[in-house]
């Protein structure tokens, strides 16, 4: 009967998840499916005799990921199939299939690839498709099937991703600045925590750091598409300035990602050493009230609310703690801070004003 009883209860948690799991990858899918079949049937009134699967596969890969990236991976299929197949007729028009050719093949395709980037890394579908084209039995048609069809299929992608279901970069982003603020306060308020604990914890520090630093270049790439995207989205255009601007404050959140790296570091390799001891119980006592400032002027910058009265409020507590310990301990431990309210302070500085020095 327990057993019984649990599995009951258990039944309405996986509903839930069920009903959450497709109302967020619902419309992708069914963006998916109506980009799919449209695809096909372009191609079939274009004059397909063959199931047009090309022309299908398009919008398949290029909205199977984030959908603020189709475009751009629409063109780099459609750019990569068709300079794919160019390379492989042309090598073969001069060459005999061999090892050498196929290997001049794909060193041709990488070597266009580099160049044929469509705002992304290494354009490998230049390779594949001309290395598709030399293991064709007809070369010929395959290769001009290929490259219509998945043309044709770039195309309904283009202009069907943005009207469909379009993701919303404003609501998007916001969630992204929310886990910035939320990652970067926690790494820099547990890095000046981790100053009064033993070695092992200071060490311990740096790896959770880094991953924290990882994750916010991870979100600031996903906030320079969303900037990209919403320039080629008609249903969203009036949250474009709305989406600039956050996502200025994302790149500027990416900026202190350095320090904060630095800090994790210094404290990492001071952290226990019996010579300093009297002056990492000092720094103990000033760091953490100066992180949970610096913190203040990072959250209300990603908020998007005037941090300068933070970052004043920052700055003195930085100040008295520079009047209070010049140790060289203490100068290694502020420089990161300084940093950081600098960079803090950039968008709110009236133009050529200086920084100041500490």
């Amino acid at each position: 009967m327990t057993d019984l009883a649990a599995a009951r209860a258990a039944r309405p948690g996986r509903a839930r998840r069920a009903r959450n799991v497709v109302r967020t990858e619902g419309p992708a899918a069914a963006r998916i499916v109506v980009t799919v079949a449209v695809a096909w049937q372009v191609a079939l009134w274009l004059g397909a005799d063959q199931p047009p699967v090309f022309a299908a596969i398009v919008p398949l890969v290029a909205l199977r990921g984030d959908p603020m990236t189709a475009l751009g991976t629409s063109l780099q299929r459609a750019l990569g199939v068709v300079a794919g197949v160019l390379i492989g007729l042309g090598v073969l028009g001069v060459l005999r299939p061999s090892t050498a050719t196929l290997a001049l093949v794909v060193a041709a395709g990488l070597g266009v690839g580099m160049v044929l980037r469509a705002g992304g890394g290494l354009n490998i579908q230049v390779a594949a498709s001309s290395l598709l084209v030399f293991a064709s039995a007809s070369p010929d048609s395959y290769g001009l099937d290929r490259a219509w069809e998945t043309a044709a299929g770039a195309a309904v992608t283009i202009l069907l991703a943005p009207l469909l279901w379009p993701p919303d970069p404003h609501r998007i982003l916001t969630a992204v600045a929310d886990d910035c603020r939320l990652r970067l306060t926690r790494a820099l308020t547990g890095t000046a925590a981790a100053l009064g604990t033993g070695p092992a914890a200071a060490r311990d520090n740096l790896p959770h750091v880094e991953a924290e630093v990882d994750a916010l270049h991870a979100n600031a790439a996903r906030a320079r598409e969303a900037e990209r995207a919403i320039t080629f989205n008609p249903m969203r255009r009036r949250h474009r300035d709305t989406v600039r601007l956050r996502a200025r404050r994302i790149a500027t959140a990416e900026g202190l990602c350095a320090h904060l790296t630095s800090l994790a570091r210094e404290v990492a390799q001071l952290t226990g050493r019996e010579d300093l001891a009297p002056d990492l119980a000092r720094a103990a006592r000033r760091l953490p009230p100066l992180a949970a400032l610096t913190a203040r002027a990072i959250e209300r910058t990603l908020d998007g609310e005037d941090p300068r009265p933070a970052v004043t409020a920052a700055r003195a507590c930085l100040n008295a703690y520079v009047q209070a310990d010049d140790r060289p301990l203490a100068v290694t431990l502020r420089r990161p801070f300084h940093q950081l309210l600098v960079d803090l302070d950039q968008p709110a500085r009236p133009t050529g004003e200086a920084p100041s020095r500490n």
